[in-house]
């Protein structure tokens, strides 16, 4: 596990949000609350992405949405990680080893270019990239 931290992938934010969230995904945020935990803007943007789909066909949902993010955005404000020259590096290095999606490689390519640890469900899409990775939803890892 990385000393710098994690970087939260989308699945697991939007996981916490459910109403019946995975039991091991919220004791893993619980053992890592205190620790230095960041989001990408790339996560708000498929968030937001999210919210302006579910508004073709439920606005009171949409609405709800929209104040979770901003709420998100808010907490996460100081922890925000940007795309930066040495994440384009490292995300051109990862693209090219083989096909992957962009944003999901874009995340992955963030949190390697800060020396954190990966938290996310997609770790066979990540496996071969070098990033520490964490699945929360396994049923056994090591938590510190």
């Amino acid at each position: 596990m990385s000393e710098a931290g994690f970087l939260l992938d989308t699945n697991v934010v939007s996981e916490a949000r459910r109403p019946r969230p995975d039991g091991n995904v919220l004791s893993f945020l619980v053992s890592i609350r205190e620790r230095h935990v960041c989001l990408s803007v790339l996560t708000l943007g498929e968030l937001r992405k999210g919210a302006e789909t579910r508004r073709r066909t439920d606005v009171r949902a949409a609405d709800s949405l929209d104040e979770w993010i901003a709420e998100i955005a808010e907490v996460y404000a100081d922890r925000l990680l940007v795309v930066d020259e040495a994440v384009a590096d490292v995300w051109g290095r990862l693209s090219a080893i083989r096909p992957r999606p962009v944003v999901d490689t874009l995340i992955a390519a963030t949190a390697l270019a800060h020396g954190m640890t990966l938290v996310t469900r997609n770790v066979a899409d990540m496996n071969d990239t070098g990033v520490a990775l964490i699945n929360p939803w396994a049923p056994t890892r090591e938590q510190e």
